[in-house]
């Protein structure tokens, strides 16, 4: 058998098999989207780095989230835009192989910074006298660091996992990205191992940050009904719903894909969990923020005055 078998160099990405309008169409939208992911998440790196009451941990770790926002859009939905207008277009296995990595280490690094950020409104809220020692810059950097360097080694060793795997045949990957799940049905290879650590994955990079951040948020809302003052009470809400947005359509989305059974129609469900996780989440985050969060705003006005004046 071994003989026989060809060595794979690249993939078909089959995306949606729809009608050559309903693609245009989807490729007019899929633009206006990935535009608007790029311009929100840019106008809050924008407003972080320009106005210096931003200059604070809580608004270290969101511009650390809006870039990684920003990179998770531009990982996929180029590859997308280019299979709507050229369906036949192959991608090589490195350029695949790249895709899924990067996707990966972007997905566990937003969830690490969404514990990070759940954590940082705990110290701020619960104990406001011991913020600034807690939650230094030291510490912020070294939070920073960690999840970025955990979210890159957890995504090399799914990579060290599936690239030991031949691929010899079929090369066409059900999806519009190489996401890894679909990419491992083409393995010629028992892929028992991969899908254990991937599972055990889920459980150490979704369901324990999960816990987590309904942990902390708990405290939080304790703490928030023994606030006196009404002023008080509406900005620990805002800034914390906003955060919750995030975390529930994030999170959500997530262990529905990766952990929720399997329903009759799996293939054609999940891709459109991922069109919700890869595309939408991504445009949405910074509109949440600057929609719920009353800093944001306050930022944008500033800086749009002095535009203005000067």
């Amino acid at each position: 058998m071994e003989k026989n078998q060809t060595v794979v160099t690249e993939f078909i990405l089959l995306g949606f098999c729809l009608s050559p309008r309903i693609q245009m169409l989807l490729f007019g939208l899929f633009s206006l989207i990935y535009v608007c992911t790029l311009l929100g998440n840019g106008v809050i790196l924008g407003l972080i780095l320009l106005d210096p009451g931003l200059h604070t941990p809580m608004y270290f770790f969101l511009s650390h989230l809006a870039f990684v926002d920003i990179a998770y859009a531009c990982n996929t939905v180029p590859q997308v835009l280019v299979n709507l207008l050229n369906p036949a277009k192959p991608i090589s296995y490195a350029g695949c192989m790249t895709q899924t990595f990067l996707f990966m280490t972007f997905g566990h690094t937003e969830c690490l910074f969404l514990v990070v950020m759940s954590y940082d409104r705990y110290v701020a809220i619960c104990h406001p006298l011991r913020y600034s020692v807690i939650m230094s810059w030291r510490v912020c950097t070294v939070l920073a660091v960690a999840s970025w360097t955990y979210g890159s080694l957890l995504a090399l060793l799914h990579m060290s996992l599936l690239l030991r795997l031949p691929f010899c045949g079929p090369h066409e990957i059900n999806h519009f990205f190489c996401e890894i799940l679909s990419v491992l049905k083409l393995a010629c290879a028992d892929t028992r191992l991969n899908k254990v650590v991937i599972f055990a994955a889920c459980v150490f990079i979704l369901v324990v940050p999960l816990c987590l951040v309904l942990v902390s948020y708990s405290r939080i809302l304790a703490a928030i009904l023994k606030i006196q003052s009404w002023e008080g009470r509406r900005k620990a809400f805002s800034t914390c719903s906003s955060h919750l947005c995030v975390v529930g359509l994030f999170f959500g989305s997530a262990i529905v894909m990766y952990m929720a059974p399997k329903s009759r129609h799996p293939e054609e469900q999940q891709k459109i969990l991922y069109l919700f996780h890869s595309f939408f989440n991504p445009m949405l985050n910074p509109l949440i923020y600057s929609l719920r969060n009353i800093e944001v705003k306050g930022a944008l006005r500033r800086v749009m005055c002095k535009d203005s004046s000067s």
